[in-house]
């Protein structure tokens, strides 16, 4: 049986998924990958390992399923690697004993194989002097630094490169540091940035007004004049933050939206929106996300992800009988919200904050992959009322198995152990659920506190034959990609859409394709946020989406588009638009140039 129609596809295999125990060559092909994961993922069941195995396997074949790459790379192989993709890691305590621990959880962290995310906003600005000892901070991005050489340095599993999410609130006094530090291409080029951007930025924003820049009153020397409440990072409780600087609200949020249109960060994410839209809002505050933005996560939170493969379940493509099945959509997510749970009792963990996190809440996150092209097969423009009607009833198809599913394993296997019924029903999300699912949840509780998320998906969507990743657009139907090799040098190979394969192979014309067939660079910003939107409800984490903008798009229309992502109801936003900094992450025709550090050469989503 030939597994791959493609080059690139069978490479990834080779070099990033398919088990050798040194040189000693353990799987033929991928189906024997894919007869490792459900062995192993099926131990952890206490009956029917057989039978669960085989409907594992069968969730699997014909690329169906497609679980987080440290889940395929890892699991059932001899190595002491972590199954999650990303971790985001503890708070900051403002001491120089807490910075390096925390800086040493972060490399042990990395070094089995799992980005991270930190929130820097409870370290002291810079120049501001210690309460206790006097001393004079040099400010959040300096250690920023730090964290960016540590990563730079560490060995990971074969060609992955380590990849960092760094967030700052935009009320921290050395935001407009935050906002220029990637300026030079040579800084910090193993983190991705994100401001925390408050409702009340956004209102200030809005109306015109100033916007105190502010900092625990207790961690500074001295005294104030002027004070405000704040739940800062970290902290459970309101705090009094003494108010060092005031600056225009609008004139931070044009350092914000230039330095993106000039070099792509930093992205935004909405925290008000992300943390009221929590399901266990009663018990988290959460100031960072996964290096890729789609797991909003507390301390100590790690990602556990897979994703459906859409274009497996269209009947019938590129004909006027095309259609989606929906009960075989339901049926893979089903069975893959129990793999994924068996996940979290078969990984190892880096630490055991970690490992008691993962347990406690059985965070998993279900998405898709492959909905561009899936919209093709179907003649649905991708820029359409119908496509969108499509795509949210996808995800509402997702959901809704998901969490049936979830509602059905706490009967079985018991709730998490974080559940709290009438606090979780109280949830924004739960109250949006089907009146069927709520009373599930009641009766029996729910395995998982957080079942969907729509990751990147890069890597796993080119084993898959090179499917359109997550929920973007296709980049173009034919182009070239470069892929870091394990041996350190780049190979490069020629990618032809497989929606478009199928369109040729049937004789149809390239130079007269249907209108469906658009790309992304066909499409205006607004087409992805519109996207991205129509899918925000039925997400209970978050969506990795990158609005692409074409580099003459002028600034002036530029400005609006997070304000439209924030009015729109998403909860978070990054675009990217080609740039002398950061250059063009994939290039039509020639080779292609790296920009963000969770790409293909990560492995992972």
């Amino acid at each position: 049986m030939n597994d791959f129609d493609t080059e690139i596809s069978r490479f990834i295999w080779e070099t990033k998924y398919r088990y050798s125990n040194g040189d000693l060559i353990c799987e033929a092909s991928v189906e024997d990958s894919w007869r490792r994961l459900a062995r192993v993922l099926a131990r952890t069941e206490k009956r029917d390992r057989g039978r669960w195995a085989m409907r594992f396997f069968r969730n699997l074949v014909d690329f169906q399923f497609l679980p987080g790459g440290r889940i395929l790379a890892g699991a059932g192989t001899n190595r002491h690697v972590t199954l999650f993709n990303c971790f985001v890691m503890g708070t900051i305590e403002d001491s120089m004993a807490a910075i390096f621990e925390r800086l040493k959880e972060s490399a042990l962290t990395m070094q089995q194989g799992g980005g991270i995310g930190c929130d820097f906003s409870t370290l002291r600005p810079a120049g501001s002097h210690a309460q206790h000892t006097g001393t004079i901070a040099s400010g959040p991005v300096s250690f920023m630094r730090i964290w960016d050489a540590t990563c730079a340095t560490l060995l990971s599993t074969g060609s992955r490169r380590g990849a960092m999410m760094a967030t700052l609130r935009c009320d921290h006094p050395d935001i407009e540091r935050f906002i220029e530090a990637k300026r030079d291409p040579r800084e910090l080029r193993h983190f991705n940035l994100s401001v925390l951007v408050s409702d009340e930025l956004m209102t200030a924003v809005d109306r015109d007004e100033d916007w105190a820049l502010v900092f625990p009153e207790q961690m500074l020397d001295g005294s104030g004049s002027e004070q405000v409440m704040r739940l800062w990072s970290g902290s459970a409780t309101l705090q009094p933050c003494r108010v060092l600087k005031r600056v225009r609200a609008r004139d931070l949020w044009r350092k914000i939206t230039r330095a993106t249109y000039d070099y792509a960060e930093p992205g935004v994410l909405f925290s008000d929106r992300i943390n009221s839209h929590n399901n266990l809002y009663y018990r988290e505050q959460i100031t960072a996300t996964n290096p890729c933005g789609e797991i909003p996560l507390p301390a100590y939170g790690a990602c556990n992800l897979g994703s459906v493969n859409l274009m497996r379940f269209v009947r019938a493509p590129l004909t006027n009988r095309a259609e989606v099945d929906w009960s075989g959509i339901a049926a893979c997510t089903a069975v893959g919200v129990r793999m994924l749970d068996n996940v979290i009792d078969l990984s190892h963990y880096p630490l055991p904050a970690q490992k008691k996190q993962a347990h406690g809440s059985r965070r998993i996150g279900i998405g898709i992959t492959g909905l561009a092209d899936t919209l093709i097969a179907l003649g649905l423009h991708y820029d359409s009322d119908a496509a969108r009607r499509l795509a949210a009833q996808v995800m509402q198809t997702v959901r809704d198995s998901a969490y049936q599913a979830s509602i059905e394993l706490a009967g079985e296997k018991g709730a998490f152990p974080y559940f709290s019924r009438d606090a979780y029903l109280a949830g924004a999300d739960l109250k949006a659920l089907p009146d069927t699912l709520r009373r599930g949840i009641g009766i029996h509780g729910i395995r998982n506190s957080h079942l969907i998320a729509i990751a990147p998906t890069g890597t796993i969507s080119l084993l898959a034959n090179g499917i359109s990743s997550g929920v973007e657009p296709v980049f173009d139907f034919e182009h070239r990609r470069r892929v870091l090799t394990e041996n350190g040098d780049y190979r490069e190979f020629d990618i032809v859409d497989p929606i478009y394969r199928i369109w040729r192979e049937r004789g149809g014309d390239s130079q007269q394709l249907p209108a469906a067939f658009v790309s992304a660079r066909q499409l205006s910003p607004q087409a992805h946020l519109r996207m991205q939107a129509a899918l925000q409800p039925y997400v209970d984490n978050a969506i990795s989406k990158t609005v692409n903008v074409p580099e003459q798009y002028p600034f002036a229309q530029f400005e609006s588009l997070y304000r439209e992502a924030f009015t729109l109801g998403l909860k978070g936003c990054t675009t990217f638009r080609p740039n002398p900094v950061t250059q063009a992450v994939l290039t039509a025709g020639e080779p292609t140039l790296t920009s963000h550090c969770c790409d293909i050469e990560r492995e992972g989503e």
